[in-house]
């Protein structure tokens, strides 16, 4: 297990909502040893004592329910750096040392190729592992010249393109839930399946994050990661196990047998929109275009829906349906699974017969099957829900992340192909989008969204 996390972009949103207190949870949890060391390097002018002041106050704010002892002991281990990530006599002193160091690069996307260069330029030592948050690139060809630059410092194992999303609870739910129930398992097919739904709608509007956002949107990103990884969860054949090399190839399986979009496909098939002004929760909330930091002239889209197909024996026929969305009426995080109605009701009247859906809620986590049960009257129908909550799991997504880094895990990260080939799938509608041939409409803050069509 590598005792030693350098993370450049330390001062920012990331190091202080999830990093450091993934670290703590790991303390916490008896993971950390008194001889882990967290280098933190940022371009601020700062010094270790000012840092370790600001990550008490964020512990506190965002890692507040874990022991005082855990939280003072990764503030304790920590050494700032003032360090710029395209110097390589800075970043050499960030990660000098003969023992291999995990480096954790929570900077924008635009900054991972130079900062690999100089991870290289700068003396990596043996056996050191490099983590990138998502988007990898910005499209595939910046995806493809990110792994080539990747692999000449370090081996694909050593490479963790980490989403949190595969850390949450929910993973082991949709796969146990799948792999592990004989009831479930022969109806999972487009015999059985019409619709998947993969939603992440949220009522929280821009927050803040202008300068990240307003250059991906909400196609990039969520669905080309984050919900094109649970496509690959909910979609993929049985794995030989979940080990690191079965449960990969199976997801790249699925992004291959993704049906191409052609271009009438992306008019029909995809949507995209952007927020007006309205009301949430009884709170005024400005048009997108009117949030500080938001450059009107980039059509930024919060609001992205993607139908796609797979071209594959189990799945020819059932549409999965991507959809996410930002300022809406309520937050909706789920995967629901639309079974086909049954062929034949013995009954005289059946309109009240609803086709079953099973949901895997992402936000809270639990689980939820809607039936039809007996209504109260002879021969009648009424809607029937049961559900169940999942354990509470010992670390937080983050933590789980972190845990897999230092101890070399790989099998919740992302290969290379795997990044390459969610890129390739959504390839055609970015190009569509960016020549405006489909339209971007507008829907008023705290509604369900544009229009049905």
């Amino acid at each position: 297990m590598i005792d030693r996390l350098a993370i450049f972009g330390a001062t920012g949103d990331l190091s202080a909502r999830y990093l450091l207190p993934g670290l703590t949870a790991l303390w916490t949890a008896g993971h950390l040893g008194e001889g882990f060391q967290l280098a933190c390097a940022d371009r601020s002018d700062w010094d270790t004592e000012r840092f370790r002041s600001w990550a008490t106050a964020q512990l506190e704010r965002h890692g507040g329910d874990y022991p005082a002892d855990a939280r003072k002991a990764i503030v304790a281990s920590a050494r700032f750096h003032r360090a710029d990530v395209t110097d390589p006599a800075g970043v050499a002193a960030v990660i000098a040392g003969d023992r291999p160091i995990a480096v954790y690069l929570a900077l924008p996307p635009a900054l991972f190729s130079r900062s690999v260069s100089t991870l290289h330029r700068a003396g990596l030592p043996a056996g050191s592992r490099i983590v990138l948050e998502k988007p990898f690139g910005e499209d595939l060809d910046s995806a493809v010249e990110l792994n080539r630059v990747l692999a000449e410092l370090v081996p694909e194992d050593a490479v963790f393109r980490v989403d949190h999303f595969l850390a949450m609870t929910t993973v082991e739910n949709v796969l146990g839930s799948r792999l592990a129930n004989r009831v479930l398992e022969p109806l999972w097919n487009s015999a059985h399946i019409a619709e998947v739904e993969i939603v992440w709608d949220e009522r929280l509007t821009l927050e803040g994050r202008a300068g990240y956002y307003d250059h991906a949107g909400a196609l990039k990103d969520m669905v080309q990661n984050h919900l094109l990884q649970l496509l690959c969860l909910v979609a993929m054949e049985p794995p030989i196990s979940l080990g690191e090399r079965d449960l990969r190839n199976r997801k790249v399986d699925v992004l291959r047998s993704v049906r191409p979009l052609t271009g009438e496909d992306v008019l029909r098939r995809t949507r995209r929109g952007r927020y007006l002004a309205g009301r949430i929760d009884g709170h005024e909330v400005p048009a997108y275009t009117d949030e500080d930091g938001v450059d009107p002239s980039r059509d930024t889209e919060t609001f992205a829906e993607v139908v796609l197909e797979l071209d594959s024996w189990r799945w020819s026929g059932t549409k999965f349906r991507l959809r996410s969305g930002k300022a809406l009426r309520r937050d909706r995080m789920e995967v629901a699974v639309h079974f086909r109605p049954v062929p034949h009701l013995p009954f005289g009247h059946s309109g009240d017969v609803l086709p079953n859906v099973l949901r895997f809620g992402l936000d809270p986590e639990g689980l939820t099957l809607d039936l039809t049960g007996t209504g109260s009257r002879a021969r009648t129908f009424a809607p029937l829900r049961l559900t169940a909550q999942m354990p509470q799991s010992e670390l937080p997504p983050y933590g789980r992340l972190l845990l897999d880094v230092l101890t070399g895990n790989p099998a919740l990260s992302i290969r290379g192909d795997e990044a390459e080939e969610a890129w390739r799938v959504l390839a055609p509608v970015l190009s569509a989008w960016s020549e405006n041939l489909v339209p971007i409409e507008g829907y008023p803050a705290g509604s369900d969204g544009p229009a049905p069509r």
